[in-house]
């Protein structure tokens, strides 16, 4: 039987669940209009790299440290000082972010230069190739300041109990860049330029999604000026340590990329591509149900309810591994039709897919990893400690580090992702470690021995579905798009009937909140 908090968090990642779901769909769009447009050379390669500068400053100073440093104090203001002084708070907050992420965005557009030496250094310091990144950067640097008022408004509307809106805001970005391909790249000297301006076109609308929201919860966005309030100096002090503590992730991409652009031409690219289907399974289940999350353990700090805080804690915990463990089989055994389907037209030939199928196969060995350290992460900064994600962090990107030296030599690409993929198992098994010292985590071995159930049941459908694919079904270029389309919604039905008969055979009580939070989404569809 599901406690009461148990059924607000999965309706919660239900919502943001759907949303994010619809995202990830408009994202892969997204991706494969401009893999038809560009496939992997040099302009994806640069528009990649500029991208990701301001998406790396999104990850670190908005949903990265932001969102996670605001949502526990602004969650304590509500419930001990009421909404007015909370709302007082948050208008001061977006006054002085607002000022801050100016600054940073002139100095971003006034340094691409020096910043894509950084990022890109196998880019050289001229030529063609980095002239395009530095212009391309110039034009997509504003996004970090669009974004980050986005992310300030995501935590205010969480903290609410409001999770739509902010969930569907990346879908206006997928969109903004989708029209920019169609409507303004022809019009560009350099095509992969309209791409950019896409980026910006998508940042402004994310904002006035949110807008609206907010004004209906009775916050009033007239600036508040009070530098000394003493709120700003506990999320200060939560936030910087933040910004390294909770985006490793973004900082190991960045050794990656870094990396990356001393090998082929390419390899960003492959990469990239690879990172996307990954994120497709971690953004709809891990980030839905971390978001969900994190205002209610905030609210049991708030309260001293640190049984409840464990029990939401563990029940996250185990349905993140019920999902993310089968997706991991998904894309170990359907990742080449699965990018030959998504990505192979246009520019993006066969050895795309190829190289892009490798990248992908070492990434999925830590999506079980990526998904745990988001909801950990949050159990961290719901009781407002922010020190040791940071010692851990620095210990797993030296460890990332150190493990794609060794294996970019005989893996090339690949070896750089599964370095990402061992380094976060490293570091997630590391902030368990810690957070059980420092609070009650919940029935660990319950979470241990789910897990181990939803890999055994992963495994059986993954043996399963090869077996279904290699025997009877074809897939890929010998069997064409549509026939692989078909095939592979046959297999995904195939694979999910597998899945849940073992796990119901197994015990496995997540299945009761799947069917939870499926019955949120389609309520969320009529």
């Amino acid at each position: 039987m599901m406690s009461s908090d148990e059924r607000k968090l999965n309706r919660a990642a239900g919502v943001v669940g759907f949303y994010t779901l619809l995202s990830r769909i408009f994202g892969l769009i997204r991706d494969m209009v401009v893999a038809g447009l560009f496939g992997s050379g040099m302009a994806a390669d640069s528009f990649f790299v500029a991208f990701r500068i301001p998406n790396l400053l999104r990850r670190l100073f908005a949903e990265g440290s932001l969102t996670i440093s605001f949502i526990p104090v602004f969650t304590e203001y509500l419930n001990i000082k009421g909404r007015e002084d909370a709302f007082k708070l948050a208008r001061i907050v977006l006054t002085i972010l607002s000022v801050i992420l100016a600054v940073i965005t002139i100095l971003g557009v006034i340094l691409s230069p020096w910043i894509v030496r950084i990022q890109a250094f196998g880019f050289g310091s001229s030529g063609i190739k980095y002239d395009l990144t530095v212009l391309l950067t110039r034009i997509t640097f504003p996004y970090i300041l669009l974004v980050s008022i986005v992310a300030f408004f995501m935590g205010v509307l969480n903290s609410l109990r409001h999770f739509a809106a902010p969930a569907a805001a990346p879908i206006f970005l997928n969109l903004g860049i989708i029209g920019a391909a169609y409507f303004i790249s022809p019009h560009c000297a350099q095509p992969i330029v309209g791409i950019a301006i896409g980026v910006l076109i998508g940042g402004v609308m994310q904002i006035c999604l949110q807008i609206p929201w907010v004004l209906k919860e009775g916050i009033r966005l007239f600036p508040s000026w009070e530098i000394d309030h003493p709120a700003l100096r506990r999320i200060g002090i939560l936030m910087l340590p933040a910004v390294f503590g909770s985006a490793v992730y973004q900082f190991n991409q960045f050794i990656g990329t870094l990396l990356a652009s001393f090998l082929a031409e390419g390899s960003i690219s492959w990469l990239y591509y690879a990172d996307r289907l990954v994120q497709f399974p971690l953004g709809i289940f891990a980030i839905a149900i971390s978001t969900a999350a994190l205002p209610s353990l905030a609210t049991h700090v708030v309260k001293k309810d640190h049984n409840q805080f464990g029990n939401t804690l563990s029940h996250a915990l185990s349905m993140v591994f019920f999902i993310t463990l089968p997706s991991m089989a998904g894309l170990i055994v359907l990742g080449k039709p699965l990018i030959y389907v998504m990505f192979e037209r246009g520019a993006f030939d066969f050895q795309s897919t190829l190289m892009t199928a490798q990248a992908l196969l070492f990434y999925s060995t830590g999506l079980w990893a990526f998904s745990g350290i988001r909801i950990v992460v949050s159990g961290f900064y719901a009781i407002q400690d922010t020190r040791t994600p940071v010692k851990i962090a620095f210990i797993a990107l030296v460890s990332n580090l150190v493990f794609s030296m060794i294996l970019m030599g005989p893996l090339k690409h690949s070896g750089l992702a599964f370095a990402l993929s061992l380094s976060s198992a490293l570091q997630f098994g590391l902030l368990i470690l810690f957070l059980k010292k420092r609070i009650y985590v919940g029935n660990m071995k319950y979470v241990l021995v789910s897990a181990l159930k939803s890999a055994f049941a992963a495994a059986i459908m993954g043996f399963g579905v090869h077996f279904i694919n290699s025997m009877w079904l074809v897939t890929g270029s010998d069997a064409g798009l549509w026939v692989t389309v078909l095939n592979l919604m046959v297999l995904v039905i195939i694979g999910v009937i597998i899945y849940f008969a073992v796990a119901r055979i197994l015990g496995c009580r997540e299945l009761i909140s799947i069917m939870h939070i499926f019955s949120v989404r389609k309520g969320l569809s009529k």
